[in-house]
């Protein structure tokens, strides 16, 4: 069993020379995403930008709708992002007004992985895990575009600080907090808000300081309340309980199918109304896994985590083989060895109940994509919490802390040869690719794809 040599996490991070590191890293991590939004190639919007642009450049600031959650059938996606841009791309500057927006938001995710490492590894770990988030080439990349992970990213890991902070304090405000930044994650994108109750849990189950089960309380209220209101518009707009959106019954029933996206998707559409294509899709998605029992989950562990693992391709345009590669060298190198160092870090670092909070919580993102489906994309949200164990593995092998028993080691080794076997088909094909190769024409940019509100 490995013994740290850090201060104890449970220490107030709080540190003059840890904040003063914290802060140079997260200034470096800003001028890199800045240096990034403006020097980065020109690049056309693909698949959720379209609709995220669509919605709130074109719908949401209309006369007709006039950013009234009530006039408009907004359902299939979660309403925060599209609200997000509607309102800053109607100051001067536009949508140039959302992207350094969200380059400043993409730079804060990089004290708040330190702040939770700090408490949760110690503080060298958290510095590490910081450096790491402040230059992943994956999170710079997505910095200006417009997706929604990028705000996502900005509240869930600050969500996951404040609830640290409660649980060494024993304070309840930033409990409260940490709820309410919870809901605004689940108004980004849903997947997070059944993670809630188990937050909570944690909260409450052997709490640092008394007054667990208050402070529980107040978070889940919190995530409850702030989520409450879009609840409640559904149900005056559609009549229909629907806690956030809807596009979660057709990412199961595609992610249990034999069928293309293409004959999903028509056959969803072929069904009238919003609401019941929601059920039709959940229906048919429950129909599927029934149908596959008993080998379901293990089929669909094989299947799905070489897309939730693999590379996402990034391609520019007209450009010579040498640039492409070279690009798709600057995002997958790094990668691998956070891959490899999160293998290690993960198997052979103790987990405490602080640990075990991100521990469950990757495996709880990572089950999520099992049943439904896994896209590289989709893995962002845990990036952070795979940097720290990266970062934790890293500095015990410098320390020579890290002195594994037989089944950790065995476990190292299962895991890194798992995500060796979920990587490697991706990259196959991707270098298949005709731009590894030779030049091509660039796509012409692509009109709004989000359907009529």
């Amino acid at each position: 069993m490995a013994v740290s040599t850090e201060s104890p996490p449970s220490c107030p991070v709080a540190g003059r020379r840890f904040g003063r590191s914290l802060l140079f890293v997260f200034l470096a991590g800003l001028a890199l995403r800045a240096a990034f939004l403006q020097l980065e190639p020109p690049t056309f919007p693909v698949g959720d930008e379209r609709t995220y642009l669509t919605w709130g450049t074109q719908y949401l600031p209309s006369g007709r709708v006039g950013f009234s959650p009530f006039r408009m059938h907004l359902i299939f996606h979660p309403p925060l992002y599209p609200y997000f841009i509607a309102g800053l791309q109607t100051l001067p500057g536009g949508l140039a007004v959302v992207q350094w927006v969200q380059v400043l938001l993409s730079a804060l995710l990089v004290p708040a992985v330190g702040r939770v490492g700090a408490r949760a590894f110690g503080e060298r770990t958290g510095l590490v895990a910081a450096g790491i988030t402040a230059a992943f080439p994956e999170l710079v990349w997505f910095a200006p575009h417009f997706w929604s992970e990028t705000v996502m990213l900005f509240l869930l890991w600050w969500s996951f600080e404040r609830v640290l902070n409660a649980d060494a304090t024993g304070r309840t405000l930033p409990a409260l907090l940490g709820g309410m930044l919870l809901g605004l994650t689940a108004l980004t994108r849903e997947t997070v808000l059944y993670f809630a109750p188990l937050a909570a849990l944690w909260l409450a189950w052997r709490p640092s300081r008394p007054g667990g089960r208050l402070r529980a309380a107040a978070f889940l209220a919190a995530a409850v309340l702030t989520v409450a209101p879009w609840t409640l518009r559904n149900w005056i707009v559609f009549r229909t309980f629907i806690p956030v959106s809807t596009s979660a019954g057709l990412n199961l029933w595609q992610g249990n199918v034999a069928q293309t996206r293409e004959e999903v998707y028509d056959e969803y559409f072929s069904v009238d109304g919003r609401i019941d294509q929601y059920r039709y899709a959940t229906h048919k998605g429950i129909e599927a896994i029934v149908a596959r029992q008993p080998w379901w989950i293990f089929e669909k562990f094989v299947a799905e985590m070489p897309h939730f693992w693999g590379d996402s391709q990034t391609l520019y345009g007209e450009h010579a083989p040498a640039f492409t590669w070279a690009a798709a060298a600057i995002v997958v190198l790094p990668y691998l060895v956070a891959l490899g160092l999160f293998a290690v870090g993960l198997a052979l670092t103790p987990i405490d109940r602080r640990r075990g909070l991100f521990a469950g919580f990757l495996a709880y993102y990572v089950l999520l994509h099992v049943v439904a489906y896994g896209f590289p994309r989709y893995r962002l949200p845990i990036l952070p919490a795979v940097f720290l164990f990266a970062a934790a593995g890293w500095v015990g092998a410098r320390d020579g802390t890290l002195r594994p028993d037989l089944g950790r080691r065995v476990l190292a080794i299962a895991l890194a040869g798992g995500l060796v076997l979920a990587l490697v088909p991706g990259y196959r094909e991707n270098v298949e690719h005709p731009a590894f190769h030779s030049a091509r024409d660039e796509p012409p940019p692509l009109s709004g794809a989000a359907r009529d509100p």
